[in-house]
Parts: structure tokens; sequence; C-alpha cells
């Protein structure tokens, strides 16, 4: 499938087309995966596995950021081996709201995994507004990753060091807000009694 997609573009490719080129009969390629979606759902599963075989449990002692911008890493080194077709689909599934839509749900649920897996709890609504803000930073560096063909991966990991420095510094900066705000509401109830 990714090798047709690179070829021939993901919009107009059927199932019937990949079970043709994988040489398997349609309805072992529909049993196996029940459309296209079911296919990238089944790939990110797997740079998921992936990306978290490198975790140990050690690794909490290390900084957030550093463990976000580990795992990540090695989130776009399983996809590495397939970046042209990865680049032909994210344009045509841009162009299709319902897999966008799709896509982006499956991301979303990447990125919690990912934050799970880094030692962040992801339940409720924090939880939520966190996998969703993972998932932007991540897009905002595919988009460099997609263009990064040098073997060190320089450039992403240098988008990705911003990004990720500039969320820590968004985060001390609403931390300090909330202590400011937490000390003055004790001043105002030290005051009223």
């Amino acid at each position: 499938a990714l090798s047709l997609a690179e070829s021939r573009g993901w919009r107009g490719l059927s199932l019937a087309d990949i079970a043709v080129a994988a040489e398997l009969p349609v309805a072992t390629v529909v049993r196996t995966y029940s459309s296209k979606e079911a296919i990238l759902d089944g790939f990110r599963r797997r740079v998921d596995e992936a990306a978290l075989a490198g975790c140990e449990a050690g690794d909490l002692d290390q900084p957030l950021k550093d463990r976000l911008f580990d795992i990540l890493m090695r989130r776009f080194d399983a996809m590495g081996p397939h970046r042209a077709a990865l680049r032909v689909i994210a344009r045509d599934v841009s162009r299709d709201p319902t897999a966008a839509l799709r896509a982006a749900c499956g991301l979303a649920c990447s990125m919690k995994t990912m934050l799970e897996a880094s030692g962040v709890a992801t339940g409720g609504v924090f939880g939520l507004v966190q996998a969703k803000g993972l998932a932007a930073i991540y897009l905002a560096v595919m988009r460099i990753w997609f263009n990064d063909e040098s073997d060190d991966h320089a450039a992403t990991m240098a988008a990705l060091d911003r990004r990720m420095q500039q969320v820590d510094r968004l985060m001390s900066t609403v931390c300090r807000g909330l202590r400011r705000s937490h000390r003055r509401g004790a001043d105002a109830d030290t005051e009223a009694a």
C-alpha cells in the first residue's frame, strides 16, 4: 500500500489495487484491513510500537522534555523508510475532510500513548489538551521531517527541540501565573479573615 501510494497517490488507490500488488486475494486483504484507513491505522500502531520499544523504566528520571523528544524522534526514525509515501499520503489525506478527521483522531491517540509512555497521565480534559498540543508539535515538525533527507536528521531534531523549548517556557509561565494567582487568593482570604 505504501509503495503504491508513493507511485500513484493515495486518494485513487483501492483495496483491489493493493491486493494485486501484494499478490493476494482481495478477500484476504479486506479480511486483514477493511479499508485504506484501517491500513493507515495499522501502520500508525506499528510506528507507535517501534517508538515505545526504546522506552525504559529508568527513563522517567530524565526531564519530561527529553523523554518526549526521544520518543518522538524514535517515531520519525520508524517512519523513515516510508517518508516519500507518507508525504504523498499526508497531502492526499489533507484534501479529504473525512480522512483528515480520522487521521487526526488516530494521531491524537498516538500522542496520548507517547505521553503515557513518558510518564504523563492523560485522563480528563487536561490530558486531551496535552495530547492535542503534542500532536500540533508533531505535525509542525513533520513538515520539516518530510524534507530532511540527512542521515542525522539535524533539521528535524532542531525543529523538535525548538518546539519542545517553547512548550517548556509556556508551561513555566502558566505555572508561575497559577502560583501568583493562588497566592493572591490566599492573601485575600487572610485579609478577609
